[in-house]
């Protein structure tokens, strides 16, 4: 890993281009059930394809079923939710150990989950994260993840709107996206970075799926009780505390 200051053109007038430290290259693994789809991406999208080209970006894809739970002939990453209602749900297990395995050998900045129940994405934790070496994204699917992941290992959570699309990685596409344009030498001219410009909430209720008990970590005993009045006013009151604490600000 080697710190380099970016190229700093002679700016007049009083806002001159900061001098900014990057880390070269940059990692980002991606944790994902669909590799093909990035691998695509990879190839085709002109600003992912050049950074790689001029080494200052590294990519892992890591698939998400080779960590699945196996039942006979299939693996299986996903799972009805407890306290009932439509929607599978991401299992704890395979991503759990994933993540666990990739941290063995990786040591992460930022461990990423993309979801409209969070902090605003903008520009300037684009900028933030643009600067750090390592960075894993988990690309999420069906109704959602496992709640006990995003209690005990994402680091960081961000939503990219109020709205919903068919699968994570497209979420995760658009941030890797705003991040890599920022490096040095992606874009013709690096000043251009610095001058971009820039009812109802769509906020879910924590979701867990099977096993109930996994290392000390335990589903609220309250989605087993059956009683589905008091179910629908935890997950009100869950969903309350989220428009509190990420409500819109203008």
């Amino acid at each position: 890993m080697v710190a380099r200051r970016a190229h700093n053109p002679k700016v007049t007038g009083s806002n001159p281009v900061p001098a900014i430290f990057y880390y070269f290259p940059m990692n980002i693994d991606i944790i994902t059930l669909l590799p093909n789809f990035w691998i695509n991406i990879i190839k085709t999208l002109p600003i992912i394809n050049k950074a790689l080209l001029k080494n200052n970006l590294k990519i892992n894809i890591v698939n998400l079923r080779n960590y699945g739970i196996k039942k006979g002939n299939k693996v299986y990453v996903d799972d009805y939710q407890y306290g009932g209602g439509y929607g599978m749900v991401l299992k704890l297990e395979p991503i759990y150990n994933c993540i666990n395995t990739l941290k063995k050998n990786n040591n992460y900045n930022n461990i990423i989950y993309l979801t409209p129940d969070s902090t605003l994405y903008n520009q300037n934790i684009a900028k933030k994260l643009s600067k750090t070496n390592h960075i894993l994204f988990l690309s999420g699917y069906f109704k959602g993840i496992d709640q006990r992941i995003r209690d005990n290992l994402i680091t960081n959570e961000y939503s990219i709107g109020k709205y919903i699309i068919s699968n994570g990685d497209l979420s995760t596409l658009i941030v890797i996206d705003s991040i890599i344009r920022l490096l040095p030498g992606i874009l013709g001219n690096i000043k251009s970075t610095y001058s971009d410009s820039f009812n109802k909430y769509y906020y879910d209720h924590p979701l867990y799926t099977r096993p109930y008990k996994y290392k000390n970590m335990k589903v609220p005993k309250i989605l087993l009780s059956g009683n589905h009045n008091k179910i629908l006013k935890w997950r009100n009151n869950k969903i309350l505390k989220k428009i509190y604490k990420y409500k819109d600000t203008k």
